[in-house]
């Protein structure tokens, strides 16, 4: 068995921070953070510098600042990835935007810091570390502070309205029919549910209050319909069995995605009507 020795980025001589940068560019997944692609890397921030790498969801459209650090967090470090964060979430409104921090040392005096802001500025903290591996290289990143989540799923959230119209632009006409006859299912479980449009995603309300147990997310050809649930073997195997176009957990709002097309089977009927009444049933519960 082959023994993995770890090595420090900031002292080695070969491995330099533009290494660690292709390596990510080359796969963002290895971060952890999902199935990432690459937007831009060294992108110029105007009278800020150059962000390491801007990183994105291709389903939710969800971006990533990274800003990487070999050695240990530091002031400069929080203060710059916090500054490129906020001038790309205000150049792109229309995006949800995470700021993450990548160090091979995360201080605890670094993580109190931070948990001063993480209320109000989604952030996310990952440990790197490097190993030799015979004569090559491979590097690990291990979560270790994660963005609060905001702005979705809250009953007191305050998001900003949009209506039908801005959906249709969004996605189309045909997606936003294809959502009508998603709630239709899901008024079997919940009859006084409507839709509640938002910027980033459509909602739920019930009776005038928010009650985001499923959320959707209309695209130009297809519609993700998310459901608030624990992750749990039972519903991996149910999604499985179904045969259904899913997509991986989302750990961070802690829900099940399905990617649903132009026709709505029986088979995905089924399993809508199951993971609503499952999420009805747990929402607002304690994960």
């Amino acid at each position: 068995m082959m023994k993995l020795k770890p090595i420090s980025l900031r002292r080695s001589a070969t491995l330099t921070e533009k290494w660690v940068q292709e390596q990510i560019a080359d796969d963002p997944s290895i971060l952890g953070l999902g199935d990432l692609v690459l937007k831009d890397k060294e992108r110029i921030q105007s009278g800020a510098g150059r962000l390491d790498l801007l990183l994105q969801d291709p389903e939710t459209l969800k971006r990533f600042e990274v800003e990487l650090q070999l050695g240990a967090t530091d002031e400069t470090h929080i203060i710059r990835t916090i500054e490129y964060w906020d001038i790309e979430r205000r150049r792109y409104p229309q995006y949800e935007h995470s700021a993450v921090i990548v160090a091979e040392e995360i201080t605890s005096r670094f993580l109190n810091v931070i948990q001063l802001f993480n209320g109000n500025i989604p952030l996310i903290a990952l440990k790197m570390t490097a190993y030799k591996i015979g004569d090559d290289y491979a590097l690990t990143f291990v979560k270790v502070l994660d963005e609060l989540a905001f702005g979705l799923v809250d009953d007191d959230e305050v998001t900003e309205p949009t209506n039908r119209d801005f959906w249709e632009k969004r996605g189309s006409k045909k997606t936003l029919q294809l959502t009508d006859s998603l709630l239709e299912v899901v008024k079997e479980i919940e009859p006084n549910a409507s839709l509640n449009y938002n910027r980033h995603y459509i909602g739920l309300k019930v009776e005038g209050s928010v009650m985001n147990f499923v959320t959707f997310l209309p695209r130009r050809a297809h519609v993700i319909m998310a459901f608030k649930l624990p992750q749990t073997q039972e519903v991996e195997e149910e999604i499985a069995e179904a045969a259904v176009d899913s997509m991986p957990y989302d750990g961070t709002w802690k829900q099940y995605r399905l990617r649903i097309g132009d026709k709505l089977e029986e088979s995905e009927q089924s399993l809508i009507r199951n993971l609503a009444k499952r999420a009805h049933s747990t929402y607002g519960k304690p994960a």
